[in-house]
């Protein structure tokens, strides 16, 4: 599988933003489920955002709507999640994934539906 690299995390106060990032090594634009997870300990793994790039869509969890922005360089091979009005329950290890072979109809908010996983960044937001 390919091994995505994340970076950006850090620790910020209540209201802070931040900006991940995340290459994709190999990456080719087609039609790729690519999204950012993210999972607090004792929690399970949530699905924050997606970008499906046939058609540059986009899918957000209600917890991050109007806060959170997924978006896609396709020129850097990189996909990004700013992070903006930050509180202390977005505090987790975020991870960035993709599915080079999305099959219609999977939840793009659902952690089974991507086979290629980076091993994570974490985000702390202090009150």
């Amino acid at each position: 599988q390919a091994q995505l690299v994340e970076s950006g995390g850090g620790s910020v106060q209540t209201g802070g933003s931040l900006r991940l990032s995340c290459v994709v090594p190999g990456y080719t634009y087609s039609s790729y489920y690519m999204a950012w997870f993210r999972q607090a300990p004792g929690k399970e793994r949530e699905g924050v955002a997606t970008f499906y790039t046939a058609e540059s869509s986009t899918h957000y969890a209600d917890s991050v709507k109007g806060r959170f922005t997924i978006s896609e360089d396709n020129a850097k091979n990189t996909l990004y999640l700013q992070m903006d009005n930050l509180k202390p329950e977005d505090t987790a290890m975020y991870y960035c994934a993709r599915e080079p072979n999305p099959i219609p109809g999977a939840d793009p908010l659902d952690p089974r539906t991507y086979n290629d996983w980076g091993q994570g960044t974490q985000v702390t937001v202090s009150s």
